[in-house]
Order: structure tokens, then C-alpha cells, then sequence
């Protein structure tokens, strides 16, 4: 981290980056979101293939939307968010501070993840062109329940990501054990 913040101080008499430093910096920021796409997307695909195996359904026709729907999420949303958040809890509450890692989880659970829960519901609702009565309809019956599986599956998840993964792997840790929890909310409908 000291590496890459030393790399982030590197500016000209203007305030830019140099060109190269600017390159690498959205050559990784574009990675997240491709990865961040790509994973939800996935996460679409197992959900719909384990919803048409329990009806007993072929699961050679799939619906394309869904997986469009939430690479876009992903990609637009879930990789550049979670970035900045954790550049930002990195700021607001840095490693050292007294009781930085509970903190920090108080901060990831209690505001992040309702807000970031949100969000998911609002932007999934816009891109299936649904009426806010739906919007609606849909968090009444599925966002608590959304969120309580959420403090159950990802509080420890985050706590290990928040207070043990390097900062620069943190967005790539969640993706990953993201997998299951993206299959469970397209699961939602």
C-alpha cells in the first residue's frame, strides 16, 4: 500500500498524474468493474439454472436479460462503489485507529450494506423497466429478508476483507465470495 500511495503522490506542477500512472490507475479500475460485471452475471446464470432444475425445466434456455441486467449492475455500479468505500473507510477510520476494525465493520454492515442493499433493488427494478409499485412491492417482502441474510453471510466475510486483505485485493475478495450471495439474490426474482 505504501507503494502504491507513494505512486498516487507522483503529480505534476498542474495536480495530474503522469500519463502512465493515469493509464495503470484505470487499467485497474477497469478490471474491478469487469470482474465485478462479470461475477454477477454469473452469479444470474447459477441462479437461473438452479431455479430451472428444481422445476425440473431445461436449462439449455435461459433468460439473456438477467445476466445483462446484472453484468451492467456490476460493471457500472458494484466494482467502481466498492472501490471508493474502501478507499474511504481506509481514510475515515485508518488501520491504526483504536478499535479500527470493529469500526470499521459497523460501518460496512450498518451503513454500506442497507444503502448498497438498496441500490441493488432500485437499479434492478429501472433495468426491468418495472413501476415504482413494484419497487415497492419488492422491498417490502424481500429486503429485510435480503439484509438479514446479508449480516449473516458477509460479517465475517467483511471482517476478514476489512481488517486482514490488502486494500488493492479487497474488491477482488468480495467478488469472489460475492458468488454464492449474487446466485441468492437473483434468486429473489
Amino acid at each position: 500500500i505504501a507503494a502504491l500511495a507513494e505512486l498516487l503522490s507522483l503529480r505534476d506542477e498542474f495536480g495530474a498524474f503522469p500519463p502512465a500512472l493515469a493509464c495503470l490507475c484505470a487499467l485497474v479500475f477497469s478490471f474491478l468493474s469487469v470482474h465485478s460485471g462479470a461475477l454477477l452475471a454469473l452469479g444470474n446464470v447459477l441462479a437461473q439454472m438452479i431455479e430451472k432444475k428444481r422445476k425440473k425445466e431445461d436449462s439449455q434456455n435461459l433468460d439473456v436479460s438477467g445476466p445483462l441486467r446484472y453484468a451492467v449492475y456490476g460493471f457500472f455500479i458494484t466494482g467502481p462503489l466498492s472501490h471508493y468505500f474502501y478507499l474511504l473507510m481506509d481514510h475515515w477510520i485508518p488501520p491504526g485507529a483504536p478499535w479500527a476494525g470493529i469500526r470499521r465493520l459497523l460501518l460496512d454492515r450498518l451503513v454500506f450494506a442497507p444503502a448498497f442493499l438498496l441500490l441493488f433493488f432500485l437499479v434492478m427494478n429501472l433495468l426491468e423497466g418495472k413501476d415504482a409499485e413494484t419497487l415497492a412491492t419488492k422491498m417490502r417482502s424481500g429486503f429485510w429478508p435480503a439484509l438479514r441474510m446479508n449480516w449473516q453471510v458477509w460479517t465475517p466475510l467483511q471482517f476478514v476483507n476489512i481488517n486482514y486483505v490488502p486494500l488493492q485485493f479487497r474488491v477482488l475478495f468480495a467478488n469472489l465470495a460475492a458468488l454464492v450471495w449474487y446466485v441468492y439474490l437473483a434468486s429473489l426474482g
